[in-house]
């Protein structure tokens, strides 16, 4: 059975950070392109940042500069650094595995407001 379970979202001011984690299980993570979406109110589930299995980084324009992306294959986590956050960033964000076949995990909230 495969899970991917995202953590680190919450409440944040403007300016501020914080750090996504997606721990997979039931998949060789190393296999698998991994990549952070988000879906705010109203609108479509839209890319943020993805990581090869070999490591190669893809942004949004939206959050270059701003997020980095990573992973850790021994620990089957990846990550999602978010800095100088906006409140546009505000969403619910899901980490997706991507091979043959894809999975999502359930979503982790982000707000960003003062």
């Amino acid at each position: 059975q495969v899970q991917l379970v995202e953590s680190g979202g919450g409440l944040v001011q403007p300016g501020g950070s914080l750090r996504l984690s997606c721990t997979a299980s039931g998949i060789i993570f190393s296999f698998y392109d991994m990549g952070w979406y988000r879906q705010a109110p109203g609108k479509q589930r839209e890319l943020v940042a993805t990581i090869t299995s070999g490591a190669i980084t893809n942004y949004a324009d939206s959050v270059k500069g701003r997020f980095t992306i990573s992973r850790d294959n021994a620990k089957k986590t990846n990550y999602l650094q978010m800095n100088s956050l906006k409140p546009d960033d505000t969403a619910v964000y899901y980490c997706r595995a991507m091979r043959n076949r894809d999975y999502w995990g359930q979503g982790t909230q982000v707000t960003v407001s003062s």
